[in-house]
């Protein structure tokens, strides 16, 4: 019997740091819809910069391949107010069987 009661899945988290816009969210939102992901958890905050306002967006999506992730940043970066696009993978413990 294998010693672990779950497989291993990995979780792909965005982080995107925008201008305070209302049109970043939907557009940010769009890049995983036409690729037909939906998100385990999306978080947006306001936050204050010294020019203003800044838009605080973190997405989190499971089992993501490395490459599509690597382009999906890529894509954020370049929409209109997105100033900065950071990635990471959390892969959650595993729970070992009784």
């Amino acid at each position: 019997m294998h010693p672990y009661s779950e497989p291993s899945r990995h979780i792909a988290c965005f982080s995107v740091q925008a201008e305070a816009e209302p049109s970043v969210m939907p557009r940010v939102l769009e890049q995983f819809a036409k690729r037909g992901i939906v998100p385990l958890q999306w978080h947006s905050s306001l936050g204050r910069a010294a020019q203003g306002r800044e838009l605080y967006i973190d997405v989190q999506v499971e089992a993501m391949e490395p490459d599509l992730v690597v382009r999906i940043a890529e894509t954020l970066r370049q929409l209109v107010h997105v100033q900065l696009v950071l990635t990471a993978e959390k892969r959650p413990e595993l729970r070992q069987a009784g």
